[in-house]
């Protein structure tokens, strides 16, 4: 989590007046910049250890998801290779 601050903001020229597509894009901005996950995480104090371990496990499940994605990367360019 960054700790400089989130700007999150949608013109009016970008969507051309269209409230429903500014709406839209100003909830997709806030989910990139991780806001509302943010506000949630610093509702209540988390002790150092808590954030430790909590740190260890997001990272280990991004290492998964990295090695599951190289392997259907392998497995695809193997169908390929044998074609």
């Amino acid at each position: 989590m960054s700790k400089r601050p989130a700007y999150a903001s949608v013109k009016a020229r970008e969507c051309h007046g269209n409230v429903d597509k500014m709406i839209r894009k100003f909830i997709k901005k806030v989910k990139k910049e991780r806001i509302i996950e943010q506000v949630r995480d610093r509702r209540f104090y988390k002790k150092p250890s808590v954030k430790k371990r909590e740190k260890r496990i997001r990272a280990e499940r991004a290492r998964k998801r990295e090695e599951a994605k190289q392997q259907r990367r392998l497995k695809k360019q193997m169908r390929n290779y044998k074609k």
